[in-house]
């Protein structure tokens, strides 16, 4: 079973060969969590892919909110990346620091809530490119303001009401991204919340369990297929991936999309709205 939509991921070998492609933008998307103790710009302003621009997903967020990196409103979204040099007509691959691509995924997952879909993952992120040797550089990238037009696609985000009242109806799948110990309130969380465990009728199916333990790239089309089939899901059934702050989910959501699954979408507050709760319920175990 080959993917359904390749095109999603890039290899190393691919992008190396397009660096210089007029229309291929770079992005290095790598976050970090506090405990990670690991700054994500200062490696970047050491060293990069060459061509690549940084994007901060704490800072191309929603304002006045105390959940972390919310989706934000498209005029900023639009308004930022167009200083990245990132615009309508640019192919744009993403990458990360940690390889199982968690926040490029994420960033990925972004633009085609914007209407950008020509946009992809670096299979391996940039440790695959530095085991390989590859180049890499400390200079800031030369940018130029690119047009883009935000088209929203409200379909792949859903909001703490609609993950509400879907406990009810029971209408979409709900599969949860972290490790097992974190879903069932047996192991601390890594944001601060109130409560542990999950949201009622959700299934465990952690990201990682899509991602190769050596090489860090995507498994196979046949190992994601097996993975989702075992979790519930189902052709034509609607699948919303959450997790703890929305960044992993995202790497179900890429999951999901290269094995054809068009009908899914990321809870954006995921834990760390719902664990933050005193009105919705909780299953812990």
């Amino acid at each position: 079973m080959d993917y359904a939509n390749p095109d999603a991921l890039v290899t190393t070998d691919w992008l190396a060969d397009h660096l210089d492609a007029p229309d291929v933008r770079v992005v290095d998307a790598s976050y970090y969590l506090p405990v990670q103790n690991r700054e994500a710009r200062q490696e970047y302003e050491e060293e990069h892919i060459p061509g690549a621009v940084f994007f901060d997903i704490d800072d191309i967020a929603a304002d006045n909110t105390d959940l972390p990196h919310m989706l934000p409103p498209p005029e900023k979204f639009a308004s930022r990346v167009r200083k990245l040099g990132l615009g309508n007509g640019n192919r744009v691959v993403v990458y990360d620091g940690t390889g199982f691509g968690s926040a490029a995924a994420r960033v990925w997952w972004m633009f085609r809530c914007f209407g950008h879909r020509d946009v992809a993952v670096l299979d391996g992120g940039f440790p695959k490119w530095l085991r390989e040797q590859r180049a890499v550089e400390d200079l800031p990238p030369v940018r130029r303001d690119r047009h883009f037009i935000p088209r929203v696609d409200p379909g792949l985000v859903r909001s703490f009401d609609q993950m509400q009242a879907n406990i009810a109806s029971g209408r979409e799948l709900v599969l949860d991204a972290r490790a097992h110990g974190r879903f069932t309130g047996a192991d601390p969380e890594l944001w601060p919340v109130k409560r542990g465990g999950h949201i009622p009728g959700s299934v465990n199916l952690p990201f990682l369990d899509l991602i190769d333990d050596r090489t860090r790239t995507m498994r196979s089309a046949d190992h994601l297929a097996d993975r989702f089939a075992k979790a519930g899901v189902e052709p034509g059934r609607t699948v919303v991936a959450t997790c703890g702050s929305g960044v992993t989910a995202c790497v179900l959501h890429l999951a999901l999309h290269l094995i054809g699954h068009e009908q899914a979408a990321v809870y954006d507050g995921s834990w760390a709205e719902w664990g933050n709760r005193d009105d919705v319920m909780v299953e812990m175990g």
